[in-house]
């Protein structure tokens, strides 16, 4: 093997080793629910946002604000209500005096200026706020006064969001939905973990954690994981995957012509590509191979697929379209 395969040998150990370290920490706080830490992780190395949804109580905040302590980074959480303005998000300028008597705007930075970001019951807020958010997830930069200002280095926004609860709610546009990577289902715990969960919140003696990584190391396993080599054959898998999602092309399976309206975008190709590079580089592997995309398939998919009126009345799940697109083989394009 070469020096150069060497070296991204040790850089793959080294990730596997940091990921497990981040896992076992969060893990001190956060009870079960492994699958939602590795989503997670997953996203935020990746490069993307997460939608987390699930009934209040569930520990999705605890979650978010755990990884911010074990991620040494700033940390803002937004509880989004339907009074909340953009420029409660982005900031404002303000017009100051200096001491020589002169005025001038200042731009005063909001919430949205740190590295992971809580947007709590996003669904709450307005439009109008929401698409506030919609510059800075995609482009890493807000817009005021006509002035741009980048938000550097790491930029992770979580959302969280009450799926029982409709009055005074406004769902997210579909261009909103589709700038997260993963949308993800926060179940509720088991009985034992309903136990674990009650002695550490009752008995007073709550887990701490300790700051493992940097922003800028989190920014060097994101480029890590682009090192891996993904197969044409896998990578038209991938395409093909979003292409049957739509219920106008050839290859889109009953199931999608009967119930689906609009299908994934081709932020939904990329974002299998990436995430299956990191479930690859965790599996111990140097190369992504069709389980990888079918493992992150549903994170990746379920908020991308939109139900026409027949899959609505029949209650049909995102989940079950994805499902059956995954178990129907593939089709070669």
């Amino acid at each position: 093997m070469s020096d150069v395969d060497s070296d991204l040998r040790d850089q793959l150990r080294d990730f596997r080793a940091d990921f497990q370290n981040l896992r076992d920490e969060l893990g001190k706080v956060i009870v079960g629910q492994r699958p939602i830490v590795d989503g997670v992780l997953i996203a935020m190395i990746a490069g993307g946002h997460v939608l987390l949804e699930g009934v209040p109580g569930l520990g999705k905040t605890l979650l978010v604000r755990t990884l911010a302590d074990v991620i040494d980074s700033s940390f803002s959480r937004i509880q989004f209500t339907p009074d909340l303005m953009p420029a409660d998000l982005i900031g404002t300028n303000v017009l100051i005096e200096s001491d020589g008597g002169g005025k001038a705007f200042d731009f005063q930075r909001g919430p949205l200026f740190a590295n992971i970001i809580l947007a709590d019951e996003i669904n709450r807020a307005t439009p109008k706020t929401q698409s506030a958010l919609l510059e800075a997830m995609q482009e890493h930069s807000v817009t005021v006064g006509g002035i741009s200002h980048q938000l550097e280095g790491v930029f992770f926004v979580l959302a969280t969001q009450n799926p029982l609860e409709m009055e005074g709610t406004y769902p997210l546009p579909e261009a909103q939905l589709d700038r997260f990577l993963f949308k993800i289902l926060v179940p509720f715990p088991t009985v034992v973990e309903m136990e674990t969960i009650m002695d550490r919140t009752t008995a007073g003696d709550m887990p701490t954690v300790s700051k493992l990584v940097s922003p800028e190391r989190v920014m060097e396993m994101r480029a890590i994981s682009r090192k891996i080599q993904i197969a044409d054959v896998v990578r038209r898998y991938a395409i093909e995957l979003v292409m049957r999602t739509h219920p106008d092309q050839d290859i889109a399976p009953e199931m999608v012509r009967q119930y689906v309206r609009y299908g994934s975008s081709p932020r939904g190709a990329q974002g299998l590509i990436l995430a299956a590079k990191i479930h690859a580089v965790l599996d111990d592997r140097y190369h992504v191979a069709t389980e990888d995309i079918q493992a992150v398939a549903t994170n990746v998919l379920r908020h991308r697929i939109m139900l026409n009126f027949e899959g609505q009345a029949e209650s049909i799940q995102p989940d079950q379209i994805i499902a059956d697109l995954l178990e129907s083989g593939v089709v070669s394009v």
